[in-house]
């Protein structure tokens, strides 16, 4: 009997511990608003992609037990591919969950007011995916970080690619060239056309016709009748999901032709999407943006991060079903890591815990290498009083476009996996 006490007390002890165990662990926790947006629109522009790959990030953090000591608990809200709604719900999350620290977000025009909100608030907020340049230029952000790129770096990319090409497979000068810019009218669009406007035009570049348009208009005819008057070789062109749809549809029934439509990240990043709206039509079509980790040779990058794409690939398409994985989802994936393994471990062991203020100077003192993320680039935040204040300064766009199904990067030349077909041929029913 006294053998079977001491047995029962130590199974109490050993369970005491490992309650205690578990309690401490629960008391370390980090709490992570984060935002997407699951429905609506721009779910399907690439926000619900970058939603999941952010989940999978989580995930693969705390079934490593967290970080270092630490318990990610997230805490999801879906902004419904509305501005008013992804504010109140940061507001909510800030105010009645008290979490520790913001996270994700897909749109831009979400991004603009939310980082002013946050950033006067003293609250750390991370951005994933939106790219306006106007998120950060001139607001000397304390507290606000994007390791994303901006669009000002789409829009010069794109411009660069354009000029390169022009030449060799338009066999025309560049200042010969004819180029258009659409857009949709939002902080995205705008910040994109923006960037378009300034290297095509120092470039030389012949500028035709540059129109803005509501992401949600129920008709694009009258742009589409601009464009067939202004006859340009290429066009750029920055839009969501819905929008893009009635573009093509209206562009094929009007008649309008091209050599060369160049899309600016947002929509042109779902080929799935894209081929489910235009079937073959989506070959050929080109994409500027951060690129799909899944494309770049590991090679070029910090050994295990191939191994680790593979892993969140691997995730991604048994989440969702899905064959090919689209850029936002490494956006999605590639900022939360960048987070949990580089900053948020250096705000715990060098600066003491997990406040706003930790995370802010651990976040400043980040400096990752060329080839140092999943999808290739560096980070490194420029520094307050400079004028893109919390933006990563060593990030870094591509121009991809889709081949037989495949997404091929086609430049810059150091990263090509395919040589870009331009103009498109004879067989597309958009080809001049």
């Amino acid at each position: 009997m006294r053998s079977f006490g001491i047995r029962i007390c130590a199974l109490a002890a050993v369970l005491g511990a490992a309650a205690f165990a578990s309690s401490a662990f629960a008391e370390k926790e980090i709490k992570i608003g984060v935002i997407y947006d699951y429905t609506g629109p721009l779910a399907a522009g690439g926000s619900k992609a970058a939603a999941i790959a952010t989940k999978i990030a989580i995930d693969m953090i705390n079934e490593k037990g967290g970080v270092d000591g630490y318990k990610i608990v997230p805490i999801y809200a879906d902004a419904q591919s509305k501005v008013d709604v992804a504010i109140n719900e940061a507001t909510r999350l800030m105010d009645e969950q008290h979490v520790d620290m913001l996270m994700g977000f897909y749109s831009s025009a979400e991004c603009v007011p939310i980082a002013q909100k946050a950033d006067a608030q003293k609250l750390f907020t991370w951005y994933n995916v939106c790219i306006a340049s106007s998120v950060f230029k001139g607001k000397n952000l304390q507290y606000v970080f994007r390791a994303q790129l901006h669009s000002d770096q789409i829009g010069k990319a794109a411009c660069t690619f354009v000029k390169e090409i022009a030449q060799p497979k338009l066999h025309k000068a560049v200042k010969d060239l004819r180029v258009a810019i659409i857009h949709e009218d939002g902080p995205y669009g705008s910040g994109v056309a923006a960037g378009n406007v300034e290297a095509c035009g120092a470039d030389g570049m012949d500028i035709v016709l540059k129109e803005g348009y509501s992401a949600t208009a129920p008709d694009l005819s009258s742009l589409i009748t601009k464009l067939r008057r202004a006859r340009p070789d290429v066009i750029l062109h920055t839009g969501y999901n819905p929008d893009i749809t009635l573009f093509w549809r209206q562009a094929r029934e009007q008649g309008l032709k091209w050599d060369a439509l160049i899309g600016q990240g947002a929509g042109y990043g779902q080929y799935d999407k894209l081929h489910a709206s235009f079937g073959d039509e989506a070959n050929y079509i080109f994409d500027v943006d951060p690129v799909a980790a899944q494309l770049l040779d590991a090679k070029t990058l910090k050994p295990g991060l191939g191994d680790l794409t593979q892993e969140m690939i691997t995730r991604y398409k048994a989440a969702t079903g899905e064959k090919e994985v689209p850029p936002h989802a490494s956006m999605g994936f590639n900022q939360a890591w960048i987070f949990f393994t580089d900053v948020l471990p250096r705000a715990i062991k060098k600066y003491g815990g997990i406040t706003s203020d930790d995370l802010r100077k651990a976040a400043l003192d980040t400096d990752i290498p060329v080839g140092g993320t999943i999808q290739g680039y560096g980070v490194k935040f420029f520094p307050p009083g400079t004028p893109m204040s919390g933006q990563n300064e060593r990030s870094s766009p591509v121009v991809m476009q889709y081949l037989g199904g495949q997404t091929k990067i086609v430049w810059p030349a150091a990263l090509r996996t395919a040589d870009p077909v331009i103009p498109l041929p004879k067989s597309s029913a958009y080809a001049k």
